[in-house]
């Protein structure tokens, strides 16, 4: 059951984006070569706290940590840890926060110092196949309007979208339904309705689209060792144009 969103509850998810928004400008700057993925989740997890919210990610389905932290081939659910970033590495971070009992969840794919330029491609495809695909995020289209054209992007560039992991829908819950894949035919699924909050992530992988799960259970990696990045917000469908939750 997809469920729609009163102004109230949308008012809270806008606070939770926020801080996650803000918190994203804080990591930017400190994503650098030498510092380790277990630093950048302790500086997450103090912003969210700080500023009024819960960390979402911490103890969801068991995972251990405030943020997913993905290196170079690791697409999604990286777990922090004494890994130190190196330069030419590319880092995607996913994150999720609470307010009130309402969550709001994001993802951005960050360089550390000077990377290839397929690593700056690859980004760049990745969140612009986001916004390709929010332009049918309108009232009356269709769910797979969305991400029929984020794999139309991301395949016109050489890319491959990754098949096993979806978006989602989001509120109190932080998956709620309907279930958002980022590949798939035009004209299919429900019709979109204003108060609608979405979770469209778009990840994307330089090579094939096949994925693999490591031991520890949570870190997904591409089959081919080819990079992979990730570029994610919550929106809400209005009577125009889509209002994202999770930028500035």
């Amino acid at each position: 059951m997809i469920y729609i969103k009163s102004e109230k509850e949308i008012e809270l998810m806008r606070v939770a984006g926020k801080v996650i928004a803000n918190l994203f400008e804080v990591l930017e700057k400190v994503i650098k070569p030498g510092v380790t993925t277990l630093e950048l989740d302790r500086i997450a997890e103090e912003f969210i706290i700080k500023n009024g919210c819960i960390p979402a990610f911490k103890g969801l389905y068991g995972f251990p940590a405030s943020i997913c932290a993905s290196v170079n081939d690791e697409v999604v659910h990286g777990i922090p840890g004494l890994r130190k970033l190196q330069e030419g590495d590319i880092i995607s971070i996913d994150l999720g926060a609470n307010y009130k009992g309402y969550n709001a969840d994001a993802a951005r794919t960050f360089p550390v110092g000077e990377i290839s330029d397929e690593a700056k491609k690859l980004i760049e495809v990745t969140r612009e196949s986001f916004f390709e695909g929010i332009k049918y995020a309108r009232e009356g289209n269709r769910l797979s309007d969305i991400y029929h054209a984020i794999q139309v992007y991301v395949e016109s560039h050489g890319f491959s979208v990754v098949r096993d992991y979806v978006g989602h829908g989001i509120g109190r819950k932080m998956h709620e339904d309907p279930q958002i894949p980022n590949f798939g035919p035009p004209g299919k699924g429900p019709r979109l309705k204003r108060g609608m909050t979405l979770a469209i992530e778009p990840m994307v992988n330089a090579g094939h689209y096949s994925v693999r799960t490591l031991e520890d259970n949570w870190t997904v990696v591409t089959v081919d060792g080819s990079l992979s990045a990730h570029y994610e917000n919550t929106i809400v469908i209005t009577e125009g144009e889509p209002e994202i939750l999770t930028i500035l």
